[in-house]
């Protein structure tokens, strides 16, 4: 009776362990689904709003560091465009949660125009909903 007792309380740990993965993964699909979406809609606006804003690069395709580095230096970079706040706040509040309470450093010794960063994050986030094994339609 004490194996099974065991394999039970086993089997209920593992399913407890795997629900609230499942539900950590949902929650960051949906605020990445939410970036590349806002992204989107910004780009198909006339004008993106602030586009001559200049923000730090971030170097979404360093392998070197890792994906919560580069969420959150994203997050930074935006946090520096005072004009417009309202339309990059979603942005910075999703790109946070992504990250948690990370600290992170950004240089600003390369800078790019807004409107040229916004696909480059656009297409890093859709790469991370991709990679966390969902594909975009759904």
């Amino acid at each position: 009776m004490l194996p099974s007792l065991k394999a039970a309380f086993a089997f209920l740990s593992l399913l407890g362990l795997t629900s609230s993965m499942s539900l950590t993964t949902a929650s960051s699909q949906k605020k990445l689904s939410e970036i590349t979406k806002l992204v989107h809609n910004l780009q198909s606006r006339v004008q993106v709003p602030c586009n001559d804003s200049r923000v730090a690069q971030v170097t979404f395709t360093d392998r070197k560091l890792s994906e919560q580095e580069l969420l959150c230096q994203a997050a930074r970079a935006l946090m520096k465009v005072t004009r417009c706040k309202t339309d990059y706040e979603p942005f910075i509040l999703n790109l946070q949660s992504l990250h948690g309470k990370m600290n992170c450093s950004l240089s600003n010794d390369n800078e790019i125009y807004l409107r040229h960063f916004l696909p480059e994050l656009g297409n890093f986030t859709q790469g991370m909903y991709r990679r966390l094994g969902v594909s975009p339609g759904q």
